[in-house]
């Protein structure tokens, strides 16, 4: 199976191998997922890249990460991969929600300047939630440059609270007040898929991604919305490097979903969505 595009909450590594260091709240996730050893060795673009080959994946989303105590991997540090291999990656921002004006200005730089498609922002990790005022400027620089806001949803797999990723009330608050955003949440939205389809359905401007969810797991009802009144909804994507592509896409191979349908989840939707 071959993917145009795929694995959209994907992130780069940093050069010195320092995951471990600067996301600790991880390392639990990725024992749990088999994939620790990743934490403590970096994995440079090349190497990537053999891995997108190796599964089949003609082209990766990767996030840059900011915390409230400094940068993870920085947009530069995506736009690395970006201009290494333009045809393989798409560069998804990030910036330091707790600098407002300086926020506003790196937004512009990573979208004009690096060519990002979006911007992400993960809650748990700033402990506020996607409604909270910090945000909002955000959100009207994403509709003046055109680009989607992504964000995390559900519970958190690190051991960090999981509140900030309820889709109801905070989401579709969002949604409610800038229903030209274009939102995309990741993490289907676990254990409240049900409240994530129903924003899906509710909002024009919403989707879910399946990041950091094997497809051999994805709830009964998420796959049922893929199939169904959900097709043009739902983007496939990996939270590479935790769970390795190859895995990821043959469980999705093993879903057996129609050609079209298939079609829409692995590329078509998120090419509309990133306008790519």
């Amino acid at each position: 199976m071959t993917v145009k595009l795929g694995a959209i909450d994907a992130w780069a590594q940093p050069a010195n191998g320092r995951a471990r260091a600067l996301l600790p709240e991880v390392a639990r996730l990725f024992e749990k997922s088999g994939s620790a050893h990743l934490l403590d060795q970096p994995v440079s673009i090349e190497q990537t890249v053999a891995l997108m080959d190796q599964a089949g994946v003609e082209k990766l989303m990767l996030s840059a990460w900011c915390r409230p105590e400094g940068w993870v991997f920085s947009n530069d540090e995506v736009a690395a991969y970006t201009r290494a291999f333009p045809e393989r990656f798409v560069g998804v921002a990030t910036v330091d929600l707790s600098r407002p004006m300086a926020a506003l200005a790196e937004l512009d730089r990573a979208v004009g300047e690096l060519g990002c498609k979006a911007l992400r922002i993960v809650p748990w990790l700033w402990k506020l939630p996607p409604n909270h005022r910090l945000y909002y400027p955000l959100y009207a620089k994403c509709i003046e440059l055109g680009i989607p806001f992504c964000t995390q949803v559900g519970h958190t797999g690190p051991l960090m609270p999981s509140e900030t990723g309820r889709p109801v009330p905070y989401l579709d608050d969002v949604a409610l007040d800038f229903p030209e955003l274009v939102i995309v949440g990741g993490h289907i939205g676990h254990p409240w898929t049900d409240e994530m389809i129903g924003l899906a359905w509710k909002h024009d401007n919403i989707h879910i991604d399946t990041s950091a969810h094997l497809p051999a797991y994805y709830p009964p009802q998420l796959l049922q919305f893929i199939r169904t009144y959900g097709q043009d909804k739902v983007l496939f994507g990996s939270n590479f490097p935790q769970l390795s592509l190859k895995k990821c896409l043959e469980q999705v191979q093993a879903l057996e979903l129609p050609p079209s349908i298939a079609d829409k989840f692995l590329q078509g939707n998120a090419r509309r969505v990133f306008r790519l």
